[in-house]
């Protein structure tokens, strides 16, 4: 992918020594309707909050990029702002593109959600079907499965209950279908089987080689809702990355890591007002969440900027004394 284009004849702006120059920063008024990622039909509601959280990351996120756009010959970054569903990832990626843009410095904010290997409607079915044929495989090899047991599993399955943890605590032999169905969903969640990482990692490293022009995905909601585009990328010192999966050990080349933090909780209830798919408060969908924020935590040491949900930069022990709290 990417692995043919031709090359910028070098840095358009000297983008490293306008950050460096920096003093006294002022965040900028942000208008509406500013540019924001590249996700089709994707919302993006940015409010105050949003814009409050950016201001704070701006200046960290300034000294970050120096010594990397110093060190790059077409002086080029790549951040990734990632963070749990419904954290304000694509807001906050777009108030910071917008940001260094008023200091001269043009970015390109990425959606990572172009990139599963299926479209939504069948990555969610692939996940929920990993999950039930992990947690019957367990109970079999639990030696708790009967017939019995399975007719009142499928009751549940019909109901989407059956990942509920209510159901183990009144049956006991219950807890090896959720504990192998975690399993196998936590073998798949952000890894290589779900999303192609391969396809991110390279464009990431055609736009820090001088590419001009990137052919880059997109995907909606439907079959048919597969295709690229050739996006310029000829005046761009920055590409921003928002992304759940923008620090996973499978993405390579991220320079600048922005992690937004939020419990599983906080996460649910914006999920809930966002409206972003139809079974919000379902056991499932908690339970993806509940993995999503433990492989978060599991790769936050390598984040470069982290920024709590009351809008606060953590440093690394802040960060695990909090996330302590919340266990």
């Amino acid at each position: 992918m990417n692995s043919v284009y031709t090359k910028i004849a070098g840095a358009a702006s000297d983008a490293a020594a306008t950050l460096e120059a920096l003093t006294n920063w002022t965040a900028p008024a942000v208008p509406e309707n500013i540019p924001h990622g590249d996700m089709p039909g994707d919302k993006i509601e940015i409010g105050e909050d949003h814009i409050k959280k950016a201001g704070v990351i701006f200046p960290e996120l300034a000294k970050e990029l120096v010594p990397v756009l110093k060190a790059n010959p077409y002086q080029r970054a790549v951040i990734a702002v990632c963070g749990g569903s419904g954290v304000g990832k694509s807001e906050i990626a777009s108030v910071l593109s917008y940001m260094l843009g008023e200091e001269g410095v043009k970015a390109y904010i990425l959606s990572g959600d172009n990139y599963p290997h299926r479209i939504p409607m069948y990555n969610d079915a692939e996940r929920l079907h990993i999950f039930r044929e992990s947690a019957i495989r367990g109970m079999v090899d639990a030696g708790d499965f009967t017939a019995e047991r399975f007719a009142e599993i499928q009751k549940w399955q019909q109901e989407d209950t059956d990942a509920d943890k209510a159901h183990a605590a009144e049956n006991a032999w219950f807890q090896s279908y959720l504990e192998a169905g975690r399993k196998g969903l936590e073998g798949y969640l952000g890894t290589e089987n779900e999303t192609d990482f391969d396809e991110v990692s390279a464009i990431i490293d055609a736009f820090k080689s001088g590419a001009d022009k990137i052919w880059l995905r997109r995907m909606g909601r439907d079959e048919s809702a597969l295709w690229y585009e050739n996006v310029d990328f000829s005046d761009k010192q920055v590409l921003i990355i928002e992304w759940t999966h923008g620090n996973n050990d499978c993405l390579k080349g991220v320079d600048v890591p922005v992690l937004l933090n939020s419990t599983p909780e906080e996460t649910l209830a914006h999920r809930r007002a966002r409206n972003r798919d139809g079974k919000t408060d379902s056991a499932f969908t908690t339970m993806v969440l509940e993995i999503e924020q433990d492989k978060l935590a599991s790769q936050a040491h390598k984040a470069k900027i982290i920024c709590a949900k009351s809008g606060e930069l953590l440093s690394q022990e802040q960060y695990q004394n909090l996330m302590k709290g919340q266990n």
